[in-house]
């Protein structure tokens, strides 16, 4: 886990809890897709137990999972970007219970209150960078002629 990506370190309190405000409880049994790749991204979750794989469709392969996350974590950032469609798939691999967030209140928020409109920008970049340093060592690991995931 990524210290600085989790919601109790990369957010102020303030903001933490402007945001938790939306939230409702959700649980997925183990192997409940929560979405795919390329399908419409409306809604993301914060995990509060269990875990969720991150996978990527490589077509004649299996799906690659590039991460695996969990408690206190994102899962998904598509929702915040135009065209807000998934650019991985999500698998629970345990029983998970997460808080889930409808994108529309929270960008409406969002456009109603810079600072915390500025806080969750933020925080998604920090989380896309540490998803694609994530997921390109992964992908060098699974194609390179020699692995490559210590490479920087």
């Amino acid at each position: 886990m990524a210290a600085a990506t989790t919601t109790t370190r990369a957010l102020e309190p303030e903001h933490r809890e402007r945001l938790m405000r939306l939230a409702r409880e959700v649980s997925f049994a183990a192997g409940t897709r929560l979405f795919e790749e390329g399908l419409r991204a409306d809604r993301f979750w914060v995990v509060r137990t269990g875990a969720v794989a991150l996978d990527l469709h490589a077509p004649g392969h299996r799906p690659a999972v590039i991460e695996t996350v969990g408690q206190g974590e994102l899962v998904g950032w598509a929702w915040h970007f135009p065209p807000y469609l998934w650019h991985l798939g999500a698998e629970a691999m345990s029983p998970v219970r997460a808080w889930e967030f409808d994108a529309g209140p929270v960008l409406e928020t969002c456009a109603q209150d810079a600072g915390f409109g500025q806080a969750i920008a933020t925080w998604l970049g920090k989380v896309l960078a540490q998803r694609l340093q994530a997921s390109r060592i992964r992908l060098l690991d699974l194609y390179a002629p020699y692995g490559g995931g210590g490479l920087t």
